[in-house]
């Protein structure tokens, strides 16, 4: 099994990357802050204001750390990797069962399928929690319409039919979201999902855990040998990694969305943590933001046992194996592809 190796999150506006023999190193201001050996590093993502020497970059490229910049508040702007991995056959097979519709929609059934279990399951996990609270019912019932979602999902041959599900249950799941919040409920609540600009402080913390979520889930596919930008579900769309978005969807109520009500429920984050800006998206403080890259970092670090595989993996390690599996089915190695199940 793949190692679960750090992330390294640099956020502070004016630093610069370095090589130092085989370590990175982040200065501020001529004055080294962080020395981080490179073996133990599995990619780097800079925010804003940060850059990195050329010889830095070369040696990320040697060592396959895969080197991300995003602009201060998450959106992204470009990758700097080493060579492809994996071989040109695999490659061929996922274009070509991109570009069948039978091919594509058994793989984006699977997908959705994942996504509404465990956006279900976090659902009934919140009622066991509260029992007696005044949403247990709108949750419990929404978790039950999931369900039936799913038994339409299987009877769903064409592509276009399981797009059209997967609309309708996150349309479902996300109309319940904000019954999950229990704390802080003037500065955090969900009336709707927005995401270019997020428009409240909820949909801003989710709108960057899933930037992060999508960061590794790319990095997962380039290292089975997978083309991030060719997926099943989401369309083909240029500078869009469609397949990195594909394989999120069944990760991100486990690990996206979990964790935000965490932060927000235990007040981890605060209301003052956020800020409107003058177009009107809501955007994250700087303390916010590490506060919440470190939980995201620890969070990771917990482990799960995975139905399919029937072994303990840590959470960070998910969109790797699930990048694996993908790769196998591919390959013709499985029946089928099976999504992550979270219970």
């Amino acid at each position: 099994m793949k190692r679960l190796l750090n992330t390294l999150y640099v956020t502070t506006q004016g630093a610069y990357l370095a090589r130092e023999g085989e370590t990175v190193q982040v200065r501020v201001e001529g004055e080294t802050k962080l020395t981080v050996p490179i073996h133990t590093l599995g990619g780097i993502v800079c925010f804003g204001q940060v850059s990195m020497s050329p010889a830095l970059m070369g040696l990320c490229a040697e060592r396959s750390v895969a080197a991300s910049f995003l602009t201060l508040h998450g959106r992204f702007l470009a990758r700097v990797q080493g060579p492809v991995s994996g071989n040109v056959l695999l490659r061929r097979e996922q274009y070509r069962r991109a570009d069948a519709p039978e091919g594509a929609a058994e793989i984006a059934r699977n997908v959705i399928a994942g996504k509404i279990a465990n956006g279900r399951a976090v659902l009934l996990r919140a009622v066991r929690d509260r029992p007696d609270a005044a949403e247990a019912g709108s949750l419990a019932d929404a978790a039950r319409r999931l369900g039936h979602v799913l038994e339409r999902l299987a009877e769903a041959r064409s592509l276009e039919a399981a797009r059209g599900i997967e609309g309708d249950a996150a349309r479902l799941y996300f109309s319940v979201f904000d019954a999950l919040i229990t704390a802080q409920k003037q500065d955090f609540f969900f009336r709707e999902r927005s995401r270019r600009p997020p428009l409240d402080n909820m949909n801003a913390l989710l709108s960057f855990l899933y930037t992060l979520l999508v960061h590794d889930v790319r990095a997962a596919l380039e290292t089975v040998g997978l083309d991030p930008a060719v997926g099943f579900l989401h369309r083909d769309r240029p500078g869009r990694p469609s397949l990195a978005l594909d394989l999120m969807e069944e990760l991100r109520p486990v690990l996206a969305d979990r964790l935000a009500l965490s932060l927000v429920n235990l007040r981890q984050v605060q209301g003052r943590g956020f800020r409107a800006a003058e177009t009107g998206a809501v955007v994250m403080e700087e303390g916010t933001r590490k506060e919440v890259l470190v939980a995201y970092q620890k969070r990771k670090q917990e482990e799960i046992l995975h139905p399919f595989l029937a072994e303990r993996v840590p959470l960070g390690l998910l969109p790797h194996v699930q990048a694996l599996l993908l790769a196998r089915r591919l390959r013709g190695d499985m029946d089928g592809y099976p999504p992550f199940l979270w219970k």
